[in-house]
């Protein structure tokens, strides 16, 4: 006889249908897994015999034989060791068989029967709600889980606990989805002392969804201005908040119940490696890029990040989605995230301080800056110099308006965009929005269309580059809540379009 379970595998975000097989045969007794486990998963074996030995339930002196199929199939990680109990139980007669084969299960066990969490309890939620089946998990990932509606769970701290309610001895309660995660704060946009541009063009990135490159020398408070950036978007809409979530739970980075309508900041090192940015390693993981999805990617010192790192954020940048091809794996992640950048204006950051000498003046912020490349900057809609603030102008600087009020503006000029997108069926915000539409949306008169034409030829700007002063130009119509783009919304556009040799 042959015991069937069911479980999944991941390939990126997405949970596959793993059928766990179990058999009992004569012969030398043995524990055998087959079908391309991991080392972790072929360590299952020693972890379901231990927890089996609390419980006090001997294996038979038989060979006992667990299939994972599909075969061809990589399987990785120690959420296996549930599914594997649970059907070697079905096997020797524990449990009912066909009330094992009506469930999926996922959960790390401990050498004494606990149960421990593991993660993507949030994407086998999603399949387990596609395949009309239970979910079994531990206690510490079913909240996470509940919060698919469509999906049944069940979650119990120990293997006994799960033996009681699937033999129906002892039903486990009702599992209710986990409290939100309140969002980190970033501070508010009043701490920022001076810097009205800055601010300014904070708030059209933020009512956009535009990328935005600052320029600055140390201290000028470009990392500062960045971190309040999530203070000023709107909520996550429940379905922007599953697909990151999902993206986090696979990460292992969700808490019990970890699911937030606070968008993602996300502000990798600038030592961190292509892998890490765009993903890989064992399983090929998501990397900063879509652990950003719908939300913001901050990249401080820009130019210190290496060349490969950077080159790979172009494609994501436009298609909002990444493909990690490995030896062993080829997934794809969504990654749309809002772009935010800084650097200084030169490696010494001196480049253009009157009070200070550049080390290796005249064409040291050239040189620091050409290590970005021209088509990853064509891709910044936003790009513009952040100067130092005296000391004595900071201290008399009164404080600006808070984030909720610029929040408050930009809410307004979402809900423009969202309700003029819904007819047109394009994009979500000005930044998405495909060029086909773009003349619909706009549609600039006379006046406008001479200025842009003037601006483009002067700023040498590309077709890429002219389609972002437009959306940019959009928005700042939005925020001012113009029914039209004219000439003075484009031509504050185009003031935030800083040339690089400018930066110098």
């Amino acid at each position: 006889m042959v015991s069937r379970t069911f479980t999944v595998a991941f390939e990126g975000a997405e949970a596959r249908l793993v059928e766990v097989q179990c058999a009992l045969s004569p012969g030398l007794p043995g524990f055998a897994v087959v079908g391309l486990p991991d080392k972790a998963v072929n360590e299952a074996r020693d972890r379901v015999r231990s927890a089996l030995g609390a419980l006090g339930v001997a294996l038979p002196m038989q060979r006992i034989t667990v299939n994972l199929s599909p075969a061809d199939l990589p399987k990785i990680g120690s959420h296996f060791d549930l599914p594997i109990a649970l059907c070697l139980l079905a096997a020797i007669g524990v449990l009912p068989p066909e009330r094992v084969e009506a469930v999926m299960s996922l959960g790390e066990l401990s050498l004494d029967g606990r149960l421990l969490p593991v993660a993507g309890a949030l994407p086998a939620a999603v399949a387990a709600a596609a395949a009309e089946v239970e979910l079994i998990c531990p206690s510490e990932s079913g909240a996470e889980a509940a919060w698919v509606p469509a999906a049944r769970v069940a979650a119990g701290a120990t293997l006994d606990a799960l033996i009681a309610h699937l033999s129906g001895r002892m039903p486990l309660p009702e599992i209710r989805p986990g409290l939100v995660a309140a969002p980190a704060s970033g501070g508010d946009l009043r701490d920022v002392r001076g810097q009205m541009r800055a601010k300014r063009a904070l708030e059209i990135a933020a009512a956009g969804g535009h990328h935005l490159l600052m320029v600055g020398p140390p201290g000028a408070g470009k990392s500062m201005l960045a971190a309040r950036l999530p203070g000023l978007l709107p909520e996550a809409t429940a379905r922007e908040a599953l697909e990151t979530s999902m993206i986090h739970s696979v990460a292992g980075l969700l808490g019990p119940g970890g699911i937030t309508r606070a968008r993602p900041f996300r502000e990798p090192h600038h030592t961190a490696s292509v892998a890490a940015m765009a993903g890989g390693g064992r399983g090929a993981l998501p990397g900063e890029i879509s652990l950003a999805h719908n939300g913001v990617l901050f990249l401080d010192e820009l130019p210190e990040f290496p060349r490969a790192v950077l080159e790979v954020l172009r494609q994501p940048l436009e298609t909002g989605t990444v493909t990690v091809a490995r030896a062993n794996s080829h997934v794809s992640y969504p990654s749309r995230f809002q772009l935010v950048a800084a650097a200084n204006p030169c490696r010494c950051g001196h480049a253009g301080d009157a009070e200070r000498t550049c080390s290796s003046a005249p064409d040291c912020g050239a040189k620091y800056l050409g290590r970005i490349s021209g088509p990853l900057l064509d891709r910044f809609d936003l790009r513009f110099e952040v100067p130092p603030v005296p000391w004595a102008d900071l201290a008399e600087a009164p404080a600006g308006e808070d984030s909720a009020t610029v929040a408050a503006r930009v809410a307004a000029a979402r809900a423009r965009q969202a309700q003029r997108y819904a007819a047109l069926g394009e994009g979500r915000a000005n930044a998405e929005v495909p060029g086909a539409a773009l003349d619909q949306v706009v549609d600039l008169d006379a006046e406008g269309r001479g200025l842009l034409g003037r601006a483009a030829e002067r700023l040498g700007l590309s077709a890429r580059g002219c389609h972002r002063v437009l959306r940019t130009a959009r928005t700042i119509a939005d925020l001012a809540g113009s029914a039209s783009v004219r000439a003075p919304h484009l031509a504050e556009a185009l003031s935030f379009r800083l040339p690089v040799g400018a930066a110098g």
